[in-house]
């Protein structure tokens, strides 16, 4: 399919060198950021709860994303990033928290582009939500491979600061 990940692996075993434990909140990867974390033996030790709240609906009733962030800014913004890691601490109590949601496409949506993705990533008491644009161009299966190459390396890159 895809080459392994490098961010992956190194992810991993800071997670297990440092006992913490990691809990993710999906929606424009649909789970694949759960599945690649969880492919790793040993990763019991390390995830403690994943959601996929690929919905406007999910995401309110699992993370309170709030009704009016929605609204104003759309579920593909920094602003229900920030919202989905903030609810996802409360809801996890994870030491780490990384959250995904943007567009794969193929086409755009909420008027917002192919590629487009927003990563929050929640540690030590500070959340960090950064927006990427990736190669339009990209097949949805690679786009959604190619979100989690990101997020794992964004997390990666809040870890070692």
């Amino acid at each position: 399919m895809f080459r392994k990940s490098n961010s992956l692996s190194e992810l991993t075993k800071f997670l297990l060198r440092n006992a913490l434990q990691i809990s993710t909140a999906e929606s424009c990867t649909g789970g694949l950021l759960s599945s690649r974390l969880t492919d790793m033996a040993g990763s019991s030790a390390y995830v403690r709860a994943n959601f996929v709240t690929y919905s406007n609906e999910a995401k309110q009733r699992f993370l309170n994303v709030s009704a009016q962030t929605l609204k104003e800014h759309g579920a593909v913004s920094a602003e229900c990033a920030r919202e989905m890691a903030e609810g996802l601490i409360k809801l996890t109590g994870s030491d780490i928290v990384l959250c995904t949601t943007g567009v794969a496409g193929p086409s755009e949506s909420e008027n917002k582009p192919a590629g487009l993705i927003y990563i929050a990533c929640g540690y030590n008491g500070n959340i960090t939500v950064k927006e990427f644009k990736l190669n339009p161009k990209y097949n949805r299966k690679k786009m959604k491979f190619m979100f989690t190459e990101t997020a794992l390396t964004f997390a990666l890159e809040i870890l070692n600061n």
